[in-house]
C-alpha cells in the first residue's frame, strides 16, 4: 500500500533548459506560408489596382464600387473622375472607388510633323 513518489526528469535535450532552434522552425514555416499565400498576392493585387487607376483616361468604360457602369468623361486631378452613367447624367466619383476598367480607349494618334505643317499651310 505504500507507494513511493516518482519525480519526472527534465525532458530538455540541452543542459539548463536553453533555447532550441527546432522549436522556432514551425513558427518560421507558418510565417513563410502566410507570406506567399496571403500577403504577397494581396500586395500584387493592390499594385495592379493602383496602376489601373493611374492609367485611367477619358473614354474608358468603368465599373464603380457600387456596381454602376459608366464612361469616364473627365479625369480631375489625382482623386476624382467624372463618370457618365446615362446620357447627360454625370457623377463625380473618387478614383479609388473604381473597381475595374471594362474597355480601354486607344490614344489618338499624333499627327506627324509633315502633316502638322500641311494643316497649318492649309489654314493660311
Amino acid at each position: 500500500m505504500f507507494m513511493s513518489t516518482a519525480y519526472a526528469q527534465a525532458a530538455s535535450g540541452t543542459a539548463g533548459g536553453g533555447f532550441d532552434l527546432v522549436q522556432l522552425a514551425p513558427l518560421v514555416l507558418i510565417f513563410v506560408v502566410f507570406y506567399f499565400l496571403l500577403i504577397r498576392p494581396q500586395q500584387k493585387k493592390a499594385k495592379d489596382h493602383r496602376t489601373m487607376l493611374s492609367a485611367l483616361r477619358r473614354g474608358d468604360r468603368v465599373v464603380t464600387g457600387g456596381g454602376i457602369i459608366g464612361t469616364v468623361s473627365k479625369v480631375q486631378g489625382d482623386e476624382e473622375a467624372v463618370v457618365e452613367i446615362a446620357e447627360g447624367v454625370r457623377v463625380r466619383v473618387l478614383r479609388s472607388t473604381i473597381q475595374s476598367v471594362l474597355g480601354k480607349t486607344e490614344a489618338a494618334p499624333e499627327k506627324e510633323k509633315g502633316e502638322k505643317e500641311k494643316a497649318e499651310e492649309h489654314k493660311k
